[in-house]
This record gives structure tokens, sequence and C-alpha cells, in this order.
């Protein structure tokens, strides 16, 4: 068992262990030495998104690689995918991200890619994690801040994923569609309001303006209806929104619907397969994807595949069945024959792309997807005791699915980034999801509530 890095890295609130600033110098270390620090050359790039402690963690996390003998290059603000990019095409020994994701703005993270651009696989990142304990009980008090300043980092790199990211979609005129982009005050804020003149998209941009505080404050991905509302009121032909580090995406109809990730993946399959290019017709997505998606899939003779919760999961699932589309309900969405992980502003382009040239409005290609009612509810837990060991959890989730049989589904996890424990009911009927939803996040509200 992992006891530091999550589904999505290192996360916990800034200042706090393991986001102390000891720590963080010596995950640093222990990640250097890991590469082949002190005896082998080892280059790691650093980008990171927009909040006020990014940057002090980021200088840390330098000195500690530069300590083990790393050298050290900064992006600045940059997306996460942008630096898995980096690391892949421009030599580096590995690429580290600084960022929380969609966690509020006193949380962050610590996300590695190794130089192939892929996340660590869990084995990796548990010989990491020994290597840091071994240097913890070694003692080593050494918290010095990096010569290099993580900011502004060298702009090249960025202009170097901008310009990759125009060539992964064809040579089409996007110039005719009126767009609104919400980019959550976080790491899209510069570089998509530039990718997006690069690609000549007709765009209005919000929640461009980060002051280390308001990273997915009441914007972006976790607020779909903002952006929803841009939409409507200028008449926009579609809208997107990005969450703090934009490596998922969601999206806007004209009249002003949420376009939630599974929508996106019904969407881009289809446009795939149309062209012979949706390697054994099938999609990859996850337990919390509705039943809808999959129906509608079915119908188009496409396979769905689920695999856990978690973008790395759902890349392993691609990598081990060939598929070359998969994704999340929450806007990660992964093109595995140009890229390595969820990558928003790619996302962003290909949608834009398949309404281009189809000449049908978002609405009109996924209005056949008839989403059966779900709902999630997050309970705030003291710890992550497994379910089965909790008898009044255990036994209300054996209700609902004797409940439910072949008409809906259960799904209760706990998640890998937040203390939160997520339950998620699908049912052919909005009384009996509501009715099961209550029931167990009740039960594990009584018995492990925080």
């Amino acid at each position: 068992m992992r006891k530091l890095f999550g589904t999505d890295g290192i996360r916990g609130v800034a200042g706090e262990y393991p986001l102390d600033k000891k720590t963080i110098h010596t995950i640093g270390s222990a990640l250097a030495h890991h590469l082949g620090g002190v005896n082998g050359k080892v280059r790691v790039v650093i980008g990171q998104d927009t909040r006020e402690s990014s940057r002090w963690i980021a200088d840390t996390l330098t000195s500690g690689l530069e300590s083990a003998g790393a050298e050290v290059a900064s992006a600045g603000v940059v997306t996460t995918p942008a630096v898995a990019f980096l690391a892949h095409t421009q030599k580096f020994s590995a690429g580290v991200v600084i960022s929380a994701s969609h966690n509020p703005w006193q949380d962050n993270g610590i996300k590695v890619f190794g130089h192939d651009g892929y996340k660590l696989a869990d084995s990796v990142e548990l010989e990491i994690e020994h290597e840091i304990f071994s240097q913890i009980e070694k003692d080593s008090t050494a918290t010095g801040i990096a010569k290099q300043p993580s900011l502004p980092g060298d702009h090249k790199l960025a202009e170097t994923y901008e310009q990759w990211l125009k060539t992964s979609i064809d040579n089409v005129d996007l110039s005719r569609l009126k767009i609104a982009v919400d980019c959550a005050n976080g790491a899209a804020s510069n570089l998509a309001p530039e990718l997006f003149r690069l690609c000549k998209i007709n765009a209005s941009f919000t929640h461009t303006s980060p002051n280390g505080k308001n990273i997915n404050d009441k914007c972006g991905a976790l607020y779909p209806d903002v952006v929803a509302g841009e939409v409507v009121s200028q008449k926009a032909n579609m809208g997107v929104c990005f969450d703090g580090d934009a490596d998922r995406a969601l999206f806007s109809d004209h009249a002003g619907n949420v376009i939630n990730g599974d929508a996106v993946l019904l969407l881009i399959a289809r446009e795939m397969k149309s062209r012979g290019v949706l390697k054994n017709d099938t999609v990859v997505a996850t337990t919390m994807s509705n039943m809808g998606l999959e129906a509608a899939l079915k119908k188009s003779g496409i396979k769905m595949l689920r695999a856990p919760v978690g973008d790395k999961y759902v890349l392993e699932e691609m990598q081990k069945t060939g598929a070359v589309l998969g994704g999340e309900q929450s806007g990660h969405i992964i093109f595995s024959d140009c890229a390595t992980t969820g990558d928003g502003l790619m996302t962003a382009l290909k949608v834009l792309e398949v309404v281009a040239k189809s000449g049908k409005s978002l609405a009109e290609l996924v209005s056949d997807l008839k989403v059966f009612p779900q709902v999630i509810k997050n309970v705030r837990v003291r710890e992550k005791k497994p379910l089965d060991q909790i008898p009044e959890v255990a036994s209300a989730i054996k209700i609902a699915e004797q409940d439910l049989k072949d008409e809906g589904r259960v799904v209760v996890r706990y998640s890998g980034t937040e203390a939160l424990c997520r339950v998620m009911i699908e049912a052919s009927s909005a009384e009996k999801m509501t009715k099961h939803a209550d029931a167990i996040a009740g039960a594990m509200q009584k018995a492990m509530g925080a």
C-alpha cells in the first residue's frame, strides 16, 4: 500500500505534511536518486499551476532534485499535459507538475511523469516512497530554496507544446464557431488564449486572472453551468471549461446544456469509427460512466470497457486492450495515438474539429445519448476503512444492489485525492436513485463521517 501517492500523485494541504518543506525537499532528492542522480545525468522539467503555494513548492522540490545531482528546467505556469509532453519530447528524465488539479487553492500536489510521458506505475511510486521514508529516517534537515526560480520559466517550452497541439487537428476552418471559454483561473489562463489565437478560433475568455487563491473558485470544470450561462448570454455556438491544471474539459451546447465526458466519448468515438481509426471499435470508460453511454455506443457498433476511476487506470486498460480512445465522465479524455495523458486543450480542439467538419451543432451530435438518472453524493470521512468492514454501509449497498439488479448500478469508493467517500447510484427511476443514495451516504456519514 502506498502511503504518499494517491491516484494522481501526492496531495495535501500546502505547508502541512507531506507538503511541508522538509518532506518536499526529500521527495525531490529521492526522485533524483531513483532516476539515477549523482552518477548519471538526470534532467527534470517542472511545471506548476497558479496556486500561491505552487512557486515555493516548485522551488523547494528543485532544491531537493539539485542536491542529488539533477539538472532542473522550469516551464513556469503550464498545464499538466504540457509537462507530460515536454518530458517525452524534450529528452527529460522526468516531468513534475505542482498542482492539486480541481482541489481548492489551499491544497497542492506533486505529480510525476516518466521520460516516456506517462504517469508512473503504482509499483514505481512505491519504490520512490521507500526512498523518501529512508531519507526521512536519516533526518535530513535540508530545506534550501532552488537558485533557479520556478517563475516565469522558459516560455519556449510552452510554445513548443502549443505548436504541437495545433498539429493534432486537421487543417479545418474553426473561425466560424463562436466559443466561450472558462479557464478556471488556472494553468490554462495564458495557454488557452494563445492556443486559440494560433488556431484562429473566435473565442471569448473568462476567469483568466489568477491571484493565487481563486483557482477553481466557482468557475471552470467544477462549475460547468457558469460557462453554459456565458454561451447563452453571448449567443455562442458552444462553450468549454477547464479545471485547474487543464487535464480535463467539459462543454456546453448552444442552449446552455452541459456536455460531460461521457457525451464527448460518444461524439469522438463515432467520428473515429467513421474514419476507420477507432482500433477494435473499442472505448475505455470508468465505473462512473453512465449506462446510457454504453447503450449509445453499442447501437453504433462500439464496445465499451470499464476501468477503475483515475485516468492512469483508464490508460492502463487502453494499453492492455489496444484501445486508442478512453476517458472519464469528469472530462479526462485520452487520445493514446498522440498523447500520453488526458489533455483538456487537446480535447477542446478535437471536439471543435468534429463539430466544424460535421456542420452540425454539438447538441445534434449527442442528441441520442439517453442518460440514466444518476447522482453522486460525497461524504467527508475520518479514515478510509474498507467498505466491507463497515456493517451499516455494506448492508445498505447490498440492499441497493438487490433492488436495482439490471436496472441500475451502485458504485461506492473512496476518493484517491481527498478525504471523501463517493456514493454513485444510477437507476431507471429518480425515486430509486435518491432513496438508495441517501441510505448509503447516511450510513457512511453515521459510521465514518468527519
